[in-house]
């Protein structure tokens, strides 16, 4: 008789996968209802990406412009995601922005005000009106300490140290999910009625990036696929315009936007300021899709520096204004590069910052093709298109936490019975048993590191059709070699594991990535074909890819009369790098 591994079984109505601030705020939905919910994250919770998010949240409050409106923020959002985006997604998160923010204060964020008490608004690029709230340049961090007092006044359970690997899935019912202590290698056995997926986006698999080791590896798409779900505009990754180049062991950490919201300049080698080229009008205000093609573009054209990057600087500001709107910024350079901003400039370069697609859900309450599952955050879709603007992300995190808690709550309370699968449980099971019988000869921490350079060459901020089969063929040799793995878990934990699960996750969302990025056949937003460099209006639709090989076309709904209204055409000129 085979023996079964110890562990633990956890059963509760709720489980949230992911505990940073999409997650939370489900949890807080669900608890406040008076449901019963568990989160699990794989990291601590004070420390989710989530608290990495500098420049603000958005929300058309009108403290600062009165002009502003729900529908002048849709129609924002709507046309720099390249036409894109859902509408209905769109409506329900500019609608909902301005609850968002009372629930935050509810709770006790501190955000900036005015002398008045009326909530600070700041301009970011390509906003119609200041809209922007928030707290110093370390908004995400107020908002996590936030959600995390708040979780924990609801006594909400919150396993730090948790990784899921697979989702229990029987007739296309979620009934939980099984996954293992990272310290000590105990198996974990959640029996939930409906799960939440908030466990982050894809961009860790590009060499310079803004998410931190073993973050954002792909690990929600890989878990939804898996479980039966789709991928909806993988392709379509937000390059940041201001990551750090050093050090080495920091590329990628960024330099809030707040830098040139409150205006900072770009300059090239030459110190030219060069984005009168690419955006004349809003200048280092652009969109992020453009300022990042801009310093691309000077970089490859030769008016770069010589470790490959553009200067931002902020030191004619005064120094009042640095200290006190953007003081992670100066404390940032000062640990990690000595440097004091208000004398000297940033030296940057493109970085992978977000995935504006994710898990295909329904705009209403997120809910994916799997019966009992939700996916939030940057695990989901439907939002950004092919543009994601500064700020948008905050504010998403907190309408749909607040929607999908409230739906998984109802769904929980209405389910009439709970499935249950032995043989699903065996396969998450075996799975986890196979790899750590594994004692190949390649190593996980190798093999990721092919991919983030397989990522960066031939899928990074400029793609054609020879570089991406190029990718797909490098892919194809690193799931080969995927099957000689080594997996040796030691006195210090069970991160060996992790890895390789991060592994599988960083290589499912790869090819999605590059089938996808193949398959839009032209330049669109953050998407650059450099051999298709118009855009295509036949391919005004969203990708959804569910295997490999397997891509559909979703049409988009039209976007209603009085958001159009608002609107004004986008320019691609200035764009076009090739």
């Amino acid at each position: 008789m085979k023996r079964i591994p110890a562990e633990k079984r956890i059963a509760t109505s709720v489980l949230v996968i992911g505990s940073g601030g999409s997650g939370l705020r489900a949890a807080i939905e669900v608890a406040e209802r008076g449901g019963d919910v568990t989160v699990v994250g794989k990291r601590p919770k004070s420390d989710a990406h989530t608290s990495l998010a500098a420049g603000g949240i958005n929300a058309a409050l009108a403290t600062m412009d009165p002009g502003d409106s729900w529908q002048q923020h849709a129609a924002d959002t709507l046309k720099e995601s390249y036409f894109l985006a859902n509408p209905h997604t769109v409506e329900i998160v500019t609608r909902g922005a301005e609850r968002g923010i009372e629930d935050l204060v509810s709770y006790g964020m501190p955000f900036a005000r005015e002398d008045d008490g009326r909530i600070s608004q700041r301009f970011f690029g390509a906003h119609t009106y200041r809209r922007t709230a928030f707290a110093g340049d370390y908004t995400g961090l107020e908002i996590q300490r936030t959600l995390v007092n708040r979780a924990a006044q609801l006594s909400i359970p919150v396993l730090d140290t948790v990784y899921i690997t697979r989702l229990l899935v029987t007739d296309n019912t979620v009934f939980g999910a099984y996954g293992f202590d990272l310290e000590d290698g105990t198996r974990y056995v959640f029996h939930a009625d409906a799960v939440i997926l908030a466990a982050g986006g894809h961009n860790r698999i590009w060499r310079r990036t803004s998410s931190r080791r073993d973050e954002n590896t792909g690990d929600s798409w890989r878990l939804a696929v898996d479980a039966g779900g789709r991928i909806r505009d993988p392709e379509l990754v937000q390059f940041h315009p201001s990551g750090l180049i050093a050090p080495e062991n920091a590329a990628g950490t960024l330099v809030s936007e707040a830098a040139r919201g409150e205006g900072g300049i770009l300059r090239n080698a030459l110190g030219e300021r060069f984005m009168s080229r690419y955006d004349p009008e809003r200048m280092e205000l652009s969109t992020r899709d453009r300022v990042a093609l801009a310093e691309y573009t000077e970089i490859k054209e030769g008016r770069g520096t010589p470790d490959g990057g553009v200067w931002l600087d902020v030191s004619h500001l005064p120094r009042q204004t640095i200290m006190e709107r953007l003081p992670r910024v100066y404390q940032t350079l000062l640990e990690l590069q000595m440097l004091d901003i208000t004398r000297e400039p940033i030296e940057i370069a493109p970085t992978a910052h977000y995935s504006m697609g994710g898990v295909w859900v329904r705009p209403e309450d997120h809910r994916t093709d799997v019966v009992g599952l939700y996916a939030i955050g940057e695990a989901s879709s439907g939002l950004h298109g092919a543009n994601r603007l500064g700020g948008n992300s905050l504010i998403e995190l907190l309408v749909y936490g607040r929607i999908v808690g409230e739906t998984a709550a109802e769904y929980s309370a209405r389910l009439a019975r709970q499935e249950r699968s032995e043989a699903a449980l065996e396969q998450a099971r075996a799975e986890v048993d196979g790899l750590l019988a594994n004692d190949g000869a390649e190593n996980v921490r190798a093999l990721q590191r092919a991919v983030r350079n397989t990522m960066t060459e031939h899928a990074g901020v400029v793609r054609d059709e020879a570089g991406l089969l190029a990718g797909l063929a490098e892919l194809a040799e690193i799931e080969k070699r995927m099957r000689d793995i080594g997996v040796h878990p030691d006195i210090a934990g069970f991160q060996d594991l992790a890895h390789a699960f991060d592994l599988k996750a960083a290589v499912l969302a790869a090819r999605a990535t590059i089938e996808a990025a193949l398959e839009r056949r032209e330049t669109r937003g953050a998407h650059n074909r450099s051999d298709y460099p118009q855009l295509d209006e036949s391919l005004q639709v969203n990708l959804v890819w569910s295997g490999p090989g397997q891509i559909t076309r979703e049409t988009i709904p039209p976007i209603p009369d009085q958001i159009a209204a608002l609107m004004r055409d986008v320019s691609t000129a200035g764009k076009l790098v090739e």
